[in-house]
């Protein structure tokens, strides 16, 4: 009881509750034990007379209005600032993940400024800036993974190997990007599954990146009977390749003899299409190519072997 008075004496007026004064405590006496309620009710009258509490309140007022407002202003600055970065860094094109990773610096650092400014009102800023160095330093020393996820994640910003909407493959994951945040990158797979990845993993790993480039090359095998036409199976695949309007004519399909198997001819054909365009022409050159084989009368053959009976 009496060190939790005392903490309130600090608290409200400012005072060293452990200076030496008759009324430390107006609930105890000098031998510690508990006075009556009217010597009780005295004591409080007298040490309120003598801290003059209502009058340092009063006194005190204006500065926790300017520190009040000083709060205000900065979350309503940092809201606003945050609008008027996303919108110039738009405008210009940059990737949304980069300006939500700015906004969020920016808002984060305009706030903790005018915290500061209002702490100040009461309080001496310089002895807090010790005290933040020093519970950074412990922090830094206990969160050094978390510090290598960040530091990556600003590697990524600043190098930028992919960004929002790229399909990559990053440590045996393929996928479209969809976040790119302070510790992690969220990446989409084809069968709609969120896989989350932390950033350190992607910077010390190959990343392939499949959107870098405004086009793909498309590589096909296809294999055909030792007995079939070459040069008729190739225009075959080409007159197939022309009726597609997603494979590009520049640079020029084209389609050679790939290898000898042990029961086909492997024709290895090459494509380039649109990188959006990928998979619908990989596909569609599948089915189709198939198809015209068959009015062709071009045969698909399966795995033989020829038994030889020698009859002695």
């Amino acid at each position: 009881m009496k060190n939790l008075f005392s903490v309130l004496l600090t608290a409200t007026t400012g005072a060293d509750a452990s200076e030496p004064t008759t009324l430390y405590n107006p609930l105890l006496d000098e031998n510690g034990q508990f006075v009556d309620a009217s010597e009780a009710v005295s004591n409080i009258e007298s040490l309120w007379e003598k801290w003059d509490i209502v009058d340092k309140l009063i006194s005190a007022l204006p500065s926790i209005i300017i520190a009040v407002l000083l709060v205000v202003a900065g979350f309503v600055l940092a809201k606003l600032a945050s609008k008027i970065i996303v919108k110039a860094l738009s405008k210009n094109h940059v990737d949304p993940s980069v300006y939500n990773f700015i906004k969020r610096f920016v808002s984060a650092g305009i706030k903790f400024i005018f915290l500061l400014l209002a702490v100040s009102m009461f309080y001496d800023v310089n002895s807090i800036f010790v005290a933040l160095g020093g519970a950074g330093l412990a922090a830094g020393i206990g969160l050094q993974d978390s510090v290598a996820q960040f530091a990556s994640g600003i590697q990524i910003l600043i190098n930028h190997p992919f960004k929002t909407g790229d399909f990559v493959e990053v440590n045996g994951v393929a996928g479209s990007v969809s976040d790119i945040r302070f510790m992690n990158t969220v990446i989409n797979t084809p069968d709609n599954k969120k896989i989350i990845i932390p950033n350190s993993h992607i910077t010390t790993n190959h990343i392939i990146n499949y959107s870098a480039e405004s086009s793909r090359r498309v590589d096909l095998m296809f294999s055909i009977s030792y007995t079939d036409d070459i040069q008729v199976a190739k225009n075959v695949i080409l007159d197939v390749v022309k009726a597609n309007e997603k494979i590009h004519k520049d640079p020029e399909p084209v389609v050679y003899v790939n290898s000898h198997e042990s029961s086909s001819i492997c024709l290895v054909t090459r494509l380039w299409c649109s990188g959006a365009d990928y998979w619908d022409v990989y596909f569609a050159m599948q089915e189709d190519v198939k198809i015209a084989f068959d009015k062709n009368g071009i045969s698909i053959p399966y795995n033989q072997m020829d038994v030889h009976i020698i009859n002695n």
